[in-house]
C-alpha cells in the first residue's frame, strides 16, 4: 500500500513538473520569436534612415515625410513590449508608404541604384517580419491557449504566468495612404 501510494504522489509530482515546464517552454518560445521580430525591427528601422537620406536629396520639401520617420524611430527606440513596439512599426509602416508614393513623383529617384537597393532590401525585410510575426502571433496563440484551459489556468494562476499580447496591425495600417500634391 506504501509502495501505491509513494507511486502515485511520484506520478502526479511528475505531471506537475512537467505541466509547469510545459509552460515556461512555450512562454520562451513567445520570448524567443519576439526577439527575433525585435532585432528584425531594430534593423528595418536602422535601414530608414539611408533610404530617407537618398530621397532627401530628391524631395528636400517633403519634411513632414521626415519628421515621421524620426518620430517612428524615437517610438521604437523608447518601446517597452510588443505593444509600443507594434505601434511604432505601425506608425513607420504609414510612413513608409508616404514616402515610397513620393518617391513615384520623382522618376530620376526611381531609377537611383542606390535608392533601389535599399528598397528591395527593406522589401526583402518586410516578407521576414510579416513571417516571423505569423510565427510570434502562433507562439502567443499557444501560450495563452495553455494557460487558459484546465489544468493549465491553474498553474499559470499559481505561478503567475499571464497572457501575452499578438502583435497585430492597427485599423491605422490597414488603410489606404493618400498621398496628395
Amino acid at each position: 500500500m506504501v509502495w501505491i501510494i509513494g507511486a502515485v504522489v511520484v506520478v502526479v509530482i511528475l505531471w506537475i513538473i512537467g505541466q509547469y515546464n510545459g509552460l515556461v517552454q512555450i512562454r520562451n518560445k513567445c520570448d524567443l520569436t519576439w526577439a527575433q521580430i525585435d532585432v528584425m525591427l531594430k534593423k528595418r528601422f536602422d535601414l530608414v534612415p539611408n533610404l530617407v537620406s537618398t530621397v532627401k536629396g530628391y524631395a528636400a520639401h517633403e519634411k513632414e515625410v521626415f519628421e515621421g520617420v524620426a518620430k517612428a524611430r524615437s517610438m521604437m527606440d523608447n518601446a517597452k513590449g510588443v505593444a509600443d513596439a507594434a505601434e511604432a512599426n505601425n506608425m513607420l509602416t504609414g510612413t513608409l508608404r508616404t514616402l515610397f508614393a513620393v518617391a513615384e513623383a520623382y522618376p530620376e529617384l526611381k531609377a537611383n541604384e542606390n535608392f533601389m537597393n535599399l528598397q528591395n532590401e527593406l522589401s526583402d525585410l518586410e516578407s521576414k517580419i510579416a513571417s516571423r510575426r505569423q510565427y510570434y502571433n502562433d507562439a502567443v496563440y499557444s501560450f495563452n491557449t495553455a494557460i487558459q484551459m484546465f489544468p493549465g489556468s491553474l498553474f499559470a494562476m499559481i505561478f503567475h504566468f499571464t497572457a501575452r499580447e499578438y502583435f497585430a496591425a492597427e485599423e491605422e495600417e490597414k488603410k489606404n495612404v493618400k498621398v496628395e500634391f
